[in-house]
């Protein structure tokens, strides 16, 4: 069986591991089915050839790729270039990608859409989300109901369907929360990996970096200890069954 590639773009161990065994644990996988990245620290190796894979799974992360060059890190700029690297193949070949939040701004990047903040930005803690027509239809959401919550918390967010790409999932903060280019290649604006305890270590983490006044991060751990966000999940399994 061909490995999954996890690419991980949070520069905070803690984080990053606790996202990786999300990643397991939802997806149904091994830690020997994956070939895992951390791309804070790690470079992408010289030859990778996506197609090599089952599929391609990014992570979320605390930058913007709409964000002007000079406002960036070092690392935050180094992150991004790599994943952008690998779009042309994904996208080209159609290989197997789920991007989680900072995926779905890279996927509308590359793809020349509209990534800012002007719009549709949310703030941290469970989104309803909404199954389009075409969702209803789609084998990553099979086994989902029509509308459930997810964990969100976004600064930026596509402003517009790329073209190409089909919506999903909507919200009413934001209308695309889940799309598809071509037939395998997804990304979800919020975290199907994520469920009240991963949540509540990002919060403890993040909550200096201006997804909300530091203040309320007790408040946003209880609301998130009350959502019930156990259908998005399923995405993952889909994902991992279907191409695994």
């Amino acid at each position: 069986m061909a490995r999954f590639l996890i690419l991980q773009l949070r520069p905070e161990a803690e984080a990053s591991d606790d996202e990786f065994k999300a990643f397991l644990e939802k997806g149904g996988l091994e830690e020997a089915q994956t070939h895992r990245i951390r791309l804070d620290c790690e470079d992408l190796p010289a030859g990778l050839d996506v197609r090599d894979y089952a599929g391609v799974i990014v992570g979320g992360g605390p930058g913007c790729v709409s964000d002007a060059p000079e406002d960036k890190s070092e690392v935050e700029a180094r992150i991004e270039s790599a994943c952008l690297s690998i779009m042309p193949a994904i996208t080209e070949h159609d290989v197997p990608f789920m991007g989680c939040c900072y995926g779905i701004g890279i996927l509308g990047a590359h793809l020349k859409a509209d990534v800012s903040k002007r719009r549709y930005g949310e703030a941290v803690g469970p989104s309803t989300c909404i199954k389009t027509e075409a969702g209803q239809a789609d084998p990553m959401l099979q086994g989902l109901p029509d509308q459930f919550d997810a964990f969100v918390g976004h600064k930026e967010a596509l402003q517009e369907l790329p073209k190409g790409a089909v919506q999903l999932l909507s919200s009413a903060p934001c209308p695309f929360q889940m799309v598809r280019y071509g037939q395998n290649v997804y990304a979800t604006q919020f975290h199907p990996e994520a469920d009240a305890a991963g949540f509540e270590t990002r919060i403890r983490i993040y909550r200096h970096k201006g997804y909300f006044d530091p203040s309320e991060a007790d408040a946003l751990i209880e609301m998130c200890r009350a959502a019930d966000v156990g259908h998005a999940p399923k995405i993952l399994e889909n994902f991992v069954r279907r191409y695994g």
